[in-house]
């Protein structure tokens, strides 16, 4: 354990802060009384844990703490992070503040399909090696643009257009996954049976 893993372990254990705040204010605007403390708490916590993903990578790198855990820990905080503000948001929030449907679905097929990639070259090869490709990270960054610009209401562009930002590099990051899974299936070493 060292510095940057506790970092990424305090954003995962954000994560259930988050959705709780998230949820107090979805149905205290459901109930006709918005309660903002609540939407101002989620938007804080939720941004707290975007600034940390951003801050275990830079401990992690400059002062060489990079482990086989952290590389693990970090994709799972930040897909639960996103996933978790993502179907809250899409679930609870007020309707004038809801993704619509196809962008939650988007989402989440893109990392079902990078998820059975995995298994896939893990069957077929028996080692998947995780290449960070940079759509990938656009893309994370794009989703918490979205999910931030929603929870905070910005209203100088339409609220769509990051969501449309963040869908293209959705897509183009579950394309350059299959292009991954591809290219290592078809240089892999087939798995003795």
């Amino acid at each position: 354990m060292n510095l940057a893993n506790w970092i990424t372990i305090s954003r995962i254990l954000l994560i259930p802060v988050f959705v709780g705040l998230a949820l107090y204010y979805g149905k205290s605007a459901a109930a006709g009384q918005p309660v903002e403390a609540y939407r101002i708490a989620a938007v804080a916590v939720f941004l707290a844990a975007c600034v940390s993903d951003f801050v275990d990578g830079w401990v992690a790198r400059h002062f060489n703490q990079q482990t086989r855990l952290g590389s693990r820990l970090d994709p799972i905080a930040d897909k639960g992070l996103v996933l978790a503000a993502l179907i809250t948001l899409s679930t609870s929030w007020p309707e004038d503040h809801r993704f619509p449907l196809w962008f939650p679905v988007l989402v989440i097929s893109k990392d079902v399909l990078s998820f059975g990639g995995a298994c896939l070259i893990q069957y077929c090869v028996g080692n998947v090696i995780i290449r960070p490709h940079w759509t990938g990270k656009v893309c994370a960054v794009s989703l918490m643009v979205a999910l931030s610009w929603a929870m905070l209401r910005l209203d100088w562009l339409p609220p769509i257009v990051p969501v449309v930002v963040a869908s293209l590099f959705v897509v183009a990051s579950g394309i350059a996954y299959i292009v991954d899974c591809a290219r290592q299936i078809r240089e892999g070493t087939p798995r003795a049976s």
